[in-house]
């Protein structure tokens, strides 16, 4: 008897630990592929402009392509409600699949769209279109992936697990940024123009292959097969979201502005308006942009494993604060064309970010039940992207435009850092709690 006690859970553990491994490279693989699909179109938008709008490289054109990459936000309550239905009712992996091969056909399909001068008005319409079914199918990507990974990790490690969540979503503004850069060296500026553009979408048939290799075959999270277990999946996880968690949605809701606004108004926003606005040559744009988001991916999985130790609130308050404090420095410094001051003004903007990405999927999910987590956490979460995230690109190129004052943009991230930083204050600290 003492040798078989011994035994057992030596065969359990190396399953389990298997399966715990997969789910966490397929959550945060299957994200960052996801994320890749959303955003290469972000470091695209002076190509997309000149390719479906009429008036090609003017500030209304440039208005106009990031009108209809804010459009795609439109999307995410639609996609939140239908993704987290699914996710809630039937599981979190049904729903990662669903959302991973329609965002795919949607990239690709841009990739394959004949541009103004083929189609005339149709093709900024038919842009439009594909935007919203990559903004509904994202929608269920990215609360889907912190549930999963937040409900396969032990309770002292949910800050880690969860930081993977943006880990990959970083690395997704990586690989895009990295894809269009390199693609670009490989073409002349009228090449890039007529059909190297297409190519960075064209590779989202790739990206959707190998995430649903990831997820075919993987069992759902124990916190949801324990709960369908018990019956106690429910019906209708929506309607008792909204009549349970009013009140922690609502302060998901505001958690998010800040997140939302400094990576949409930094990592995609920012390149542009380097180019645009401060005149600093592309090569060092795009390499200070990568510089940057390497510096963001990285530190974002240590700050979640320091949030396991000390806590989610310092993290957080740090990274709401800083951005409150150094945007308008920042962006100072930006104006100056020096080369350093650009690669070290990056650098410092990904630490303050990653201050904040790293607990922040896990503070996130440990505020909901599990039988409305993934309704619940999106809801506050893609709501507060599509008012604030999507749409940081056209207000801040309108701030500019309007007030002639490049400097002034820095007043977006810094009132949504600050209605972050007052929400955070309020908040309870989680990370001793069990999850419900």
């Amino acid at each position: 008897m003492k040798a078989s006690t011994t035994e057992a859970p030596v065969t359990d553990t190396g399953p389990r630990e298997a399966l715990k491994l997969r789910a966490v490279v397929s959550g945060s693989i299957g994200n960052l592929l996801e994320q890749y699909d959303n955003l290469v179109y972000a470091y695209s938008t002076v190509y997309l402009s000149a390719a479906f709008f009429s008036s090609g490289g003017s500030v209304s054109s440039l208005l106009s392509t990031f009108a209809v990459f804010a459009v795609g936000f439109l999307a995410r309550p639609l996609g939140t409600v239908f993704f987290g239905h699914i996710g809630d009712k039937m599981g979190r992996r049904p729903a990662l699949l669903a959302s991973v091969i329609l965002m795919g056909a949607a990239t690709v399909l841009i990739g394959l769209l004949p541009g103004y001068r083929t189609i005339g008005v149709a093709a900024p319409v038919l842009l439009v279109v594909l935007r919203l079914f990559q903004g509904f199918a994202v929608a269920g990507e990215w609360a889907g992936s912190a549930a999963m990974l937040v409900e396969y990790a032990t309770p002292r490690a949910r800050g880690r697990y969860g930081s993977l969540n943006q880990v990959s979503t970083a690395a997704g503004f990586l690989v895009a940024a990295g894809v269009v850069a390199l693609n670009s060296l490989f073409w002349s500026e009228q090449g890039m123009g007529e059909f190297g553009w297409r190519v960075p979408f064209l590779v989202g048939a790739v990206t959707a292959v190998v995430a649903l290799l990831l997820r075919f075959g993987l069992e759902d999270t124990p916190a949801f097969r324990e709960q369908e277990a018990a019956g106690e999946t429910s019906a209708s996880p929506l309607r008792l979201a909204l009549r349970t968690q009013k009140g922690a949605m609502a302060r998901g809701f505001f958690f998010t502005v800040s997140w939302t606004v400094a990576y949409f108004f930094f990592l995609t926003y920012l390149p542009t308006h380097l180019r645009e606005e401060a005149g600093i040559a592309p090569g060092i744009v795009e390499a200070s942009n990568i510089v940057g988001l390497v510096v963001l991916t990285v530190a974002i999985f240590g700050f979640g494993v320091l949030s396991d130790r000390i806590g989610r609130k310092p993290l957080l308050l740090i990274g709401s604060g800083g951005l409150v404090l150094l945007s308008f420095p920042a962006m100072l410094v930006f104006q100056t064309r020096n080369t350093a001051g650009v690669f070290l003004g990056q650098i410092l903007i990904g630490l303050i970010i990653a201050a904040f990405s790293g607990p922040g999927p896990a503070a996130l999910a440990e505020l909901f039940p599990t039988n409305v987590r993934y309704s619940a956490l999106g809801i506050g979460y893609n709501f507060s992207v599509m008012a604030f995230g999507g749409t940081a690109g056209f207000i801040a190129t309108l701030i500019v435009d309007s007030t002639g004052n490049a400097v002034l943009v820095a007043l977006l991230p810094t009132i949504a850092a600050l209605i972050t930083f007052v929400t955070v204050c309020r908040m309870p600290e989680t990370y001793r709690t069990e999850l419900k």
